[in-house]
């Protein structure tokens, strides 16, 4: 299953949120792109896309994420949303900023039931 983490204009998140991705011994060897925006004189970061192969890597995923995100949050306040806190899946977009390890996993399963039309075949 792909799905996107969207940046909503917090670069930053996203280069954090890829490179924890990267350092977890869970996620290490999951596919994760760069969708970047081609700007007069740079690209910038706009979301990534995440390649989901299995039951365990739902389950890593999950935990990473979860985790990266209260180590980001650590002493700020608010309930977790801003950068790299929506995921977009087809024609659905879920904020995921408050889910707990367990609810985004459910959740990542629930959509890998319920593909997204084919958008060029």
């Amino acid at each position: 299953m792909k799905f996107r983490i969207a940046g909503d204009g917090d670069e930053e998140a996203l280069v954090d949120l890829r490179a924890w991705l990267a350092d977890d011994p869970g996620t290490t060897r999951l596919e994760v792109s760069v969708v970047a925006d081609q700007g007069p004189t740079m690209n910038t970061l706009e979301a990534l896309d995440i390649l989901l192969g299995s039951a365990v890597e739902v389950a890593n995923f999950a935990l990473a994420y979860v985790t990266w995100r209260s180590v980001r949050n650590d002493g700020r306040s608010g309930s977790g949303e801003g950068g790299g806190s929506r995921l977009v899946h087809g024609d659905t977009t879920v904020e995921i900023g408050h889910l707990s390890p367990q609810e985004l996993a459910d959740l990542l399963r629930r959509l890998d039931d319920d593909p997204p039309p084919a958008a060029d075949a």
